[in-house]
């Protein structure tokens, strides 16, 4: 509070910079959301937001395999962003049900049940809360293969976790944990931009032979609305998009920072006459070097952005890639627009992120190299 009121004196000195602040505090999202326009399979298609396309697919998970369960922290009544509403009403207590509050209890519990065949779908209320659960994941969900020789797997375990930032979540309702658990062989992670690819991605992981991750860019639970295939229907874990077709600079994003990276290509377009190539990275663990590396040795040039912090972000390990394949390519040295190495703040959430003014002038630095 005190600091609060010690900005708000300063910044009466300058009224202009004042209403910038008001603004960039009272605008909720730091991104204009681009819906993707064409479906991934025929047929009928009806318009959901990200938050309904994902429980549309809880739904076809749950009615295509009897084994498969959805539980955590009240998620009988819908969880805290609605995406399990009305499944225990159609499925029963014994398939979707709430657990204690207890992350390392809920992950344990979902590798118990997957060993035993049953198809386990997690959910950790936060991905900020995720952490407890740590070790459940990296030393035992990973390793479970591996450990046995191949007698056993947790291949049926997918654990759901909202993350990003959201408009007014802080340090404990905001952060972004992907790079923690891409150091991990054995798990998966995926991130889906927007409805159509939060359905697929999450059909995908639930079906996959190994334990998935999807983090669910919560700001997109209702700002996301697509024409959503009613169809059960998975998209590729491992395969990168790319959205927007370019000559001069590679955009690298994923989830909700793909969004800022199309509304910067077409303000590089105008005020750079700068033609720009976005990529949607979709998948973390395994990534697409190939599709991410073909598109940098054409611009000469790149730009990584991610909410996270910079330092151990996941986008230094595109960096280092790129750098060891392409580095003859190059025009310039790969840049990385992100999170600062500080806590997730509140009230300075717009300075934190990697706002398309950020991400632009990055551009131009690359250009001008």
């Amino acid at each position: 509070m005190a600091l609060n009121k010690i900005c708000t004196l300063c910044l009466r000195q300058n009224s202009r910079e004042l209403r910038i602040l008001n603004n960039l505090i009272n605008k909720r999202n730091h991104f204009v959301y681009t819906a993707d326009a064409e479906s991934p399979v025929k047929g009928e298609t009806t318009k959901l937001n990200m938050f309904q396309a994902i429980n549309n697919a809880l739904d076809s998970a749950l009615q295509s395999d009897e084994s498969a369960l959805v539980f955590g922290e009240d998620v009988a009544f819908g969880g805290v962003f609605r995406c399990t509403i009305g499944l225990q009403a159609k499925y029963g207590p014994g398939r979707v049900f709430n657990t204690p509050l207890c992350e390392q209890g809920i992950v344990g519990f979902a590798i118990g049940a997957a060993n035993m065949g049953s198809t386990a779908i997690a959910e950790i209320q936060f991905a900020d809360y995720i952490f407890p659960a740590f070790d459940q994941l990296v030393n035992e969900a990973a390793k479970m293969r591996y450990r046995s020789g191949g007698q056993f797997d947790c291949g049926k375990l997918t654990v759901r976790a909202p993350c990003g930032a959201v408009g007014h979540g802080a340090l404990y309702h905001s952060q972004s944990p992907e790079a923690y658990f891409a150091h991990t062989p054995g798990l998966k992670i995926v991130v889906p931009r927007g409805p159509i690819k939060a359905k697929g991605l999450l059909l995908a992981c639930v079906r996959d032979p190994d334990p998935c991750l999807i983090l669910e860019p919560k700001a997109l639970y209702r700002a996301a609305v697509e024409e959503v295939p009613v169809a059960d229907f998975v998209l590729p874990i491992g395969k990168a998009d790319v959205l927007l077709k370019g000559e001069q600079v590679t955009l690298i994003g994923w989830g909700t920072q793909v969004h800022v990276l199309l509304e910067v290509a077409h303000l590089a377009k105008t005020q750079f006459n700068a033609s720009c190539e976005v990529i949607d990275l979709v998948s973390i663990l395994p990534w697409d070097r190939n599709t991410v590396c073909q598109s940098v040795k054409k611009t000469k040039r790149v730009l990584i952005a991610h909410e996270a912090p910079l330092t151990g972000g996941f986008g230094a390990e595109v960096a280092a890639t790129i750098q060891e394949e392409c580095f003859l390519h190059l025009e310039a040295p790969v840049a990385r627009v992100t999170g600062f190495d500080t806590p997730f703040p509140h009230v300075f959430e717009p300075f934190y992120l990697p706002d398309k003014w950020r991400c632009l002038d990055a551009i131009r630095n690359l250009l001008d190299y």
